[in-house]
């Protein structure tokens, strides 16, 4: 009797296996894409969150420039350290010496400097002024340069450099905010210094020196320029608006981006980004400034020496680069711990050297026979909230630092470093 094809019955079968896999794995894949996208909700949270991020950064590099502002207009020292090296500053002093003789020449009276002379002596004087130049003019004018040079070049000028910029920072800031009153006063688009003391020093050097004509010389107010734009009506009031936003618009751009970091949903990946964004928007100021630099000096006319503008501007934006300086350091950094701790494979073999690096030094530590006693378990048992207290007090201590500036960074993030790897080897595993 013929037995029944099997196979029939066994290929339907196997068929609706492969169909019921092929279902499952459909499902899978289904549920898999529904857990990958997020919710409406969460889109629109993470949307939001990356505005905030992208308005802290456009607004990181104004907070950097009303904080410049405030040192500037607010803290008298500040300002003098910042303005004090321009007074053994060659070209400051070149073109200060420059202004001052060009200012005691218009009062001297050529005439009047022979008749003072006896008459047998006057062919000896304009010969022996002859020396010193061309013509008579020419060498009284030399003559007076080399006095206004010693002048400015003697320590007599620093102190008067400094004690004057000390007296006149309330008059620099009215300039800037738009007063007239004052030693500093915007007059002609320019912010100008007036050299009536230097004057009256040269004058006094030139009458010492024998030159009896240059008692006749009156008090003279003549202006040495700071800086000069046909714009600093427009860059006066940015510079007020900058003063009123004072210290709160770097705390504003920062609770900006935490909030936007807060908001997404891949929340160590947004604040790499916030970091990294906070030190690119601070390297574009950085940038600016040196093209400003050059587009500034460019403008200015041929009566203000480039040399000294230059020497003038670099002395104000010291600060200001400073701050730049220290907002892109801080911000790699911060990007470099957020990346270091997270789950990516790099990361993961950096923190796994880390780790075998410090378990081989407690193992010698151990063989050596030095323990921890009661610390280590201690310490182990209480890791977490150890780390976080580290990381805590850097970031006070970072906060209260007067004026950090890149370098200081760099030393917490390493004095961090080492301290959370002291307490990972303090963090002896209790004995059984």
């Amino acid at each position: 009797m013929p037995q029944p094809d099997q196979s029939r019955d066994d290929h339907p079968q196997d068929g609706g296996q492969e169909e019921l896999a092929a279902l499952r794995a459909r499902v899978l894949a289904l549920e898999a894409a529904a857990a990958a996208r997020p919710p409406r909700r969460h889109r629109t949270r993470s949307l939001l969150g990356a505005v905030l991020i992208v308005l802290g950064c456009v607004l990181a590099p104004l907070g950097i420039l009303a904080s410049w502002t405030s040192d500037i207009a607010g803290d008298t020292d500040r300002y003098v350290t910042t303005v004090a090296p321009l007074a053994s500053d060659p070209d400051v002093q070149a073109a200060v010496a420059n202004r001052v003789t060009g200012a005691v020449m218009e009062h001297i009276d050529l005439p009047a400097l022979l008749e003072d002379a006896a008459p047998d002596q006057r062919p000896l004087l304009e010969k022996a002024l002859g020396r010193l130049g061309g013509s008579l003019e020419g060498a009284l004018s030399s003559f007076v340069r080399e006095k206004a040079q010693e002048v400015v070049a003697s320590d007599a000028f620093g102190t008067v450099w400094t004690d004057a910029n000390r007296a006149i920072h309330t008059s620099l800031v009215r300039a800037l905010t738009g007063s007239e009153e004052g030693a500093v006063r915007i007059k002609n688009d320019s912010v100008t210094l007036d050299l009536a003391p230097v004057i009256e020093q040269v004058r006094q050097r030139l009458v010492q020196s024998g030159l009896e004509a240059a008692k006749k010389i009156p008090e003279i107010h003549t202006d040495f320029t700071l800086l000069q734009s046909e714009d600093i009506g427009r860059a006066r009031t940015g510079f007020r608006l900058l003063q009123l936003a004072g210290a709160w618009l770097p705390v504003l751009a920062v609770l900006l981006a935490a909030g936007g970091v807060l908001l997404r949903a891949r929340r160590r990946r947004a604040l790499i980004a916030a970091a990294l964004g906070f030190a690119a928007a601070a390297l574009l100021l950085g940038t600016a400034l040196t093209v400003f630099r050059t587009v500034y000096l460019n403008a200015l006319p041929d009566t203000v020496s480039q040399a000294a503008a230059g020497s003038v501007y670099d002395a104000m934006v010291h600060l200001l680069r400073l701050a730049v300086r220290t907002v892109a350091v801080l911000g790699v950094v911060v990007a470099l711990a957020a990346w270091l701790t997270g789950p990516g494979r790099g990361a993961g073999a950096v923190r796994a050297v880390w780790h075998s690096g410090i378990t081989a030094t407690r193992g010698t530590a151990d063989r050596l026979g030095l323990r921890t006693g009661p610390v280590g378990p201690f310490v182990h048992r209480h890791r977490t909230a150890t780390t976080w207290t580290l990381v805590a007090a850097a970031v006070v201590a970072y906060a209260v630092w007067p004026h950090p500036t890149g370098w200081v960074v760099v030393g917490f993030a390493l004095a961090l470093l080492l301290a959370l790897a002291v307490a990972q080897f303090l963090a002896e595993e209790p004995e059984a």
